[in-house]
């Protein structure tokens, strides 16, 4: 019986190969991380220096050649546009240019003015001086305690409070009221000279 079919046995259906495929991929991914991040004990550790430095991608672009017609990708004005200021050379202003109207920083109006030269101290006051449990206080031991930050910047002591001790203070200048004070107390005043501070 040629035009009989052969009983053939029929294949069982297998699940899907792809939840496997995916832990074989994760295991693969897992062993190169640690691949990568434990080198092996006989090789060396490379260490970033300035030989070894690379440019990163992207860093150098190519120039931007122009007229080169719409075959270069720019199109025919070369992303410019036609006509118009845009279009121009020397098209850039400058910063805050509102197309030819007074801009905003001309219409504010304007007054005093910076000085230059102006001398900015910093302040300790006798109280501040009080706590100091030193005979000797210069701008290094003022720095030391925290009440100045810069022992090379210009000092100058007011007369807040009140000293019972004597000290012998160094400073770029004092208050008529602080220099009464330290002296009456039996201590002395040493102005150091403000044009040798930088």
């Amino acid at each position: 019986m040629r035009n009989e079919k052969k009983n053939i046995p029929e294949k069982k259906k297998t699940a899907p190969k792809t939840n496997l495929k995916r832990a074989a991929g994760r295991i693969k991914r897992s062993t190169a991380r640690t691949k990568r991040i434990t080198a092996p004990a006989n090789e060396e550790l490379r260490v970033a220096c300035l030989d070894r430095l690379s440019t990163p991608a992207g860093a150098h672009k190519p120039k931007k050649l122009l007229g080169r017609g719409p075959g270069s990708g720019h199109g025919k004005t070369s992303t410019r546009g036609s006509k118009g200021q845009t279009s121009r050379a020397g098209r850039h202003f400058y910063a805050g240019f509102e197309g030819g109207q007074t801009p905003l920083i001309r219409r504010m109006p304007k007054r005093g003015f910076i000085n230059r030269f102006k001398k900015e101290f910093q302040i300790v006051n006798l109280r501040d001086l009080a706590r100091v449990k030193e005979a000797v206080i210069t701008p290094a031991t003022l720095e030391a305690k925290n009440l100045i930050k810069d022992q090379f910047k210009l000092i100058k002591i007011l007369g807040t409070g009140e000293i019972k001790n004597a000290l012998k203070v160094s400073a770029h200048a004092f208050s008529k009221k602080a220099q009464e004070v330290i002296i009456a107390a039996g201590g002395k005043i040493e102005i150091i000279d403000a044009e040798r501070v930088s």
